[in-house]
């Protein structure tokens, strides 16, 4: 539209034209120099002279064409020129719009071609700022121009300058504001060059290409968010928050504005969502806000569907998480109703490649399931193998909020309902590498529920924990960990009620710690022990053991046919043992039958080594183990004649002689640790002691120092009560030890015959059996002379207890010998020793 100038502005017009004609001429110069002095010349009369707007528009319209000319000089300072001067008569003049039948061919001419025309990217940069304004200044005038615009777009988002890159995304924006009605035919032109620049190595140009990217789809014909969705998605992993922020900000925009967004909530929802998650607040922030307008929109827009909902949706389920505000009703109703949508692509990005991706997906489904509330309950059965899935994952922050959605689904989901598919899937676990998923998750998912709610289901869970195939299948660290934790949150949350259930859990608890080879966790499961003795208000452990006990020998009892070496029943039995203290000394009719079957010579030698390996250590503390009552006697013959002396028969091969010596080291620990009377000792001596004589031969070198410590403690026990005959079948075998190859046996040995000697009695006449004496006076007088003079002391003090014997034989038998030692001077003392018994 052209308007009518005032007199004195067209007489100032022509003026200024009359006096730029000379210059205009000069710009055809071949001159570099003197073109350039004339564009100067022309901005100093024009643009530098405060000149009227009137008065510039009517110049600006005579030097245009040759200043758009100037744009293809070959001197880069006359273009620079050239390119300012035509922005601040745009930015100047009051109908710049007059200009674009020439001005934006010309730029197109430019940097619309296959080819960069431009070859200063600074002067690029220039043209792009100097469209830029157009749009701004031109704004609807620009809609005949939508082709050449676009042509310009599409080449210089691509531009390798990157502050270019920047301006054109800027240029976009203005410009699909400015003709909506227009933008949308050709705006997917612009998509695919913005998607190879929103992933540059410059943070800025990717905030203004996401940017660009929102005004695009948003005023375009909405037909290609799929081909721009996975590109910003990538983008929520970005470095830089600033990045992050702008994809939150179009994301929402779209939520909010987007006129077909309806039919791609399932899509942008999850963009938005995981923002909500991210570790800059600002960010998390503007996320929380952008939802919270979506959902107030659409509650808006769908109030007459929600009527009877907005009435009865508002008070917030039991157990909701504490610290966490409800999303309002239309975010919830939103997330409901594209949950079906949202879940299948979640459980699949769970167990992406890239940790970055599972980690967001996995703080996702905690938003979403948070939203869902009850309505989790109709995908419980995907939920579940996502979350299974997912909690192998090595990403402890992937576990973490796996494991917080897994306490939503207990908040939300009926206990009835979650415990059909989880006990199921703990009975019948898949061929997965990870069997203890299924157990973290219902650890979890327990730990989001009630105990009110729990308990007429404790029993169910209690039985499915203790199965077999459950807590004793695996013996991994983790698998029992995890079980672990699902009877301390079970005790956590029901307390007294697990009164009820309490062997069950007592079994689990005793397998975890058979099966551990971790001390941390079996510490662990000690104090749930006592945390289960706690509940039920027992004072000790062992009040706990005294309350189940027989049920937990009974339990063992069931199988034991079945037993081997690797067997958990066997660990379980030791830890029972052991941990219930005195109380295993009350349930010994149960106890012997299990340790008879478990230790007859035909079941596993390594198992029967190992059962003999506990029995040695209870009966070391006897008094407050197995004879904690006093009745271990009442099943005393049946425990050496039927469980130890079978397996003291010599057997071929070194299975059998490891099997001897752990039934030895059970005797010594029996005969030392007070659990035998002496009367009953001597009633078995005579079929106890050929099997631990004949020990004394034994290959192993551990099994005759427990052979001759046994002796000396039956010694000790009975021996003043033996009889003679009995008495003189024992010194033989122990002094052929006084030759054997270990110091320590020979030690044990020559104790062991000072101990013969002193159980030497009135019954025993010395005078009749004076030729056992005088063999062992002998064999003994024979080592006083050894070269280790520990030998020959022990030598010595032995002898002077034989001297209270038969002094007159002791003493004619080392008078015989006395020539002939080495060291005479222990003779000498000798012979005085017996002189001086003989003066008292």
């Amino acid at each position: 539209m052209e308007t009518t100038m005032a007199p004195g502005e067209e007489r100032a017009a022509s003026e200024v034209l009359r006096a730029l004609a000379r210059h205009l001429n000069c710009l055809n110069e071949d001159s570099k120099t003197t073109r350039k002095r004339a564009l100067e010349a022309i901005r100093r009369e024009t643009i530098d002279k405060g000149l009227s707007s009137g008065v510039l528009q009517e110049v600006f319209t005579c030097l245009l064409k040759s200043l758009l000319k100037c744009l293809s000089d070959p001197m880069e300072r006359c273009r620079e020129t050239a390119i300012h001067m035509l922005g601040d008569f745009i930015r100047c003049v009051p109908q710049p719009e007059d200009s674009l039948p020439y001005l934006m061919p010309a730029l197109t001419q430019r940097l619309g071609g296959k080819e960069i025309l431009e070859p200063a990217e600074e002067l690029r940069l220039s043209m792009v700022e100097v469209l830029t304004l157009t749009v701004e200044v031109c704004g609807r005038h620009l809609a005949p121009y939508l082709d050449d615009m676009m042509k310009i777009l599409q080449r210089t988002i691509v531009d390798p300058f990157p502050d270019v890159k920047r301006e054109s995304c800027k240029c976009t924006v203005h410009f699909a504001k400015s003709v909506p009605e227009h933008f949308h035919m050709q705006a997917e032109s612009l998509v695919k060059p913005l998607m190879q620049t929103v992933s540059h190595q410059h943070s800025r140009v990717r905030v203004s290409t996401i940017e660009a990217t929102g005004a695009v789809i948003q005023y375009g014909t909405g037909k290609n968010v799929d081909d721009v969705l996975s590109h910003l998605a990538q983008r929520l992993f970005d470095d830089s928050p600033q990045v992050r922020k702008a994809v939150t900000v179009v994301v929402g925009d779209w939520l909010l504005h987007l006129r077909d967004r309806y039919s791609y909530f399932h899509k942008l929802i999850p963009l938005l969502l995981s923002s909500l998650s991210d570790d800059i607040p600002e960010i998390s922030q503007r996320a929380a806000d952008l939802w919270r307008q979506t959902g107030a929109l659409w509650e808006q827009e769908n109030e007459d569907d929600l009527k009877d909902k907005m009435d009865f949706l508002l008070t917030p389920p039991d157990l909701y998480p504490a610290g966490v505000a409800r999303p309002g009703l239309g975010c919830r109703e939103l997330v409901v109703r594209n949950l079906s949508n949202l879940l299948p692509a979640l459980a699949r990005d769970v167990v992406d490649w890239v940790a970055g991706t599972r980690v967001k997906t996995a703080q996702l489904l905690y938003a979403l399931l948070l939203h869902a509330e009850d309505h989790c309950t109709q995908h419980l059965q995907l939920l579940l193998s996502t979350l299974y899935r997912a909690c192998t994952d090595p990403e402890s922050d992937v576990v973490t909020n796996c494991l917080r959605s897994a306490k939503l689904l207990g908040t939300f989901v009926s206990p009835e309902v979650f415990l059909k598919l989880l006990l199921v899937h703990l009975e019948t676990p898949s061929s997965s590498s990870s069997p203890h998923t299924p157990l973290m998750v219902l650890a979890a998912v327990l730990g989001g529920c009630s105990g009110d709610l729990l308990k007429p289901h404790l029993q169910k869970i209690a039985d499915t924990l203790v199965q077999p195939e459950v807590c004793q299948e695996y013996q991994q660290a983790v698998y029992l960990d995890q079980l672990l934790s699902c009877v301390d949150v079970l005790l956590s949350l029901c307390e007294k009620d697990c009164g009820s259930v309490s062997l069950q859990l007592l079994q689990v608890l005793v397998t975890v710690q058979s099966l551990s080879t971790e001390p941390q966790l079996t510490d662990k499961a000690e104090q749930s022990v006592v945390s289960l003795c706690k509940v039920q208000g027992l004072a000790t452990v062992a009040d706990l053991y005294r309350q189940h006990m027989g049920q937990l020998l009974q339990w063992l009892s069931a199988s034991q046919k079945t037993w081997t070496s690797y067997s958990p029943q066997r660990l379980q039995l030791q830890v029972i043992a052991t941990q219930s203290g005195p109380v295993i000394g009350e349930f010994l009719p149960l106890l012997m039958p299990l340790l008879q079957n478990c230790l007859d010579p035909e079941r596993d030698p390594e198992m029967r080594l190992h059962i003999f390996t506990m029995l040695s250590k209870l009966l070391l503390d006897a008094t407050h183990t197995l004879d904690s009552q006093g009745r271990f006697c009442e099943h005393l013959d049946v425990f050496l004649l039927e469980l130890l002396l079978p397996n003291l028969v010599w057997k071929a091969g070194r299975t059998a002689a490891a099997i001897r010596t752990s039934a030895l080291s059970c005797l010594l620990a029996l005969l030392q640790g007070g659990a035998i009377p002496p009367s009953q000792l001597l009633a078995v001596e005579e079929r106890l002691s050929p099997q631990v004589l004949s020990a004394l031969e034994e290959d192993s070198q551990l099994s005759r120092l427990l052979a001759c410590r046994s002796l000396s403690t039956l010694l000790k026990l009975i021996g003043p009560s033996l009889h003679p005959d009995a008495l003189n079948n024992i010194y033989p075998e122990v002094l052929k030890r006084l030759d054997d190859s270990s110091e320590e046996v020979r030690g044990v040995a020559l104790r062991a015959l000072g101990l013969w000697l002193a159980s030497l009695g009135k019954d025993y006449n010395s005078q009749l059996y004076s030729q056992h004496l005088e063999v062992l006076f002998q064999q003994l007088l024979l080592h006083l002379d050894d070269p280790d003079s520990r030998v020959q002391d022990t030598v010595l003090e032995v002898l002077k207890i034989g001297s209270g014997i038969h002094p007159a034989l002791l003493k004619q038998e080392v008078e015989a010998v006395r020539d002939k030692q080495r060291t005479p001077v222990y003779c000498d003392q000798l012979l005085q020793h017996i002189q001086r018994k003989d003066m008292v």
